[in-house]
């Protein structure tokens, strides 16, 4: 295979024509066995079974065509996980009520770490609404506050 940064934007391109986007992709060795694994997602952040399945068929092909390399691999086409690191905060605007967990930098009332949903985005400023014992509280916070920020599964 091509050099993963060499074929990075070609990719990145043809997922973006399958309707996903790109979030990682990643050799992974077990023994003498290589994969390539491509983790991908819809616009949403959200990503279903059937459009792993479809975007792992045309992505073979398309691998197929646009990679010189005769050394054999397997192909892993999946989602990057539900809990997964937000890398870039504009994923959020795309999101329904994303719950998310964020670690600030400096604390708010003692504290650096909160749960909860993503209730606005204005601005560059993102309005978190979260527990407290009992009570829902507001924290309102921008990128430069945050130390850490990863999508959380509410239970």
């Amino acid at each position: 295979m091509a050099k993963l940064d060499l074929l990075k934007p070609d990719l990145e391109t043809f997922l973006q024509s399958c309707g996903v986007n790109l979030y990682a992709v990643q050799w992974l060795r077990q023994g003498s066995e290589r994969t390539l694994q491509v983790a991908i997602m819809k616009p949403d952040g959200s990503l279903d079974l059937n459009t792993c399945a479809e975007v792992s068929e045309k992505l073979s092909a398309w691998l197929d065509e646009h990679d010189p390399s005769e050394a054999s691999y397997t192909l892993e086409v999946c989602s990057p996980g539900a809990e997964r690191e937000i890398r870039d905060l504009s994923e959020l605007e795309h999101m329904p009520d994303p719950y998310v967990f964020i670690r600030l930098i400096h604390p708010v009332n003692r504290k650096k770490e909160f749960t909860g949903t993503i209730t606005s985005i204005q601005d560059g400023v993102y309005t978190l609404s979260y527990r407290d014992k009992a009570v829902l509280k507001t924290l309102t916070f921008t990128a430069a506050d945050l130390e850490y920020i990863r999508l959380a599964v509410r239970f």
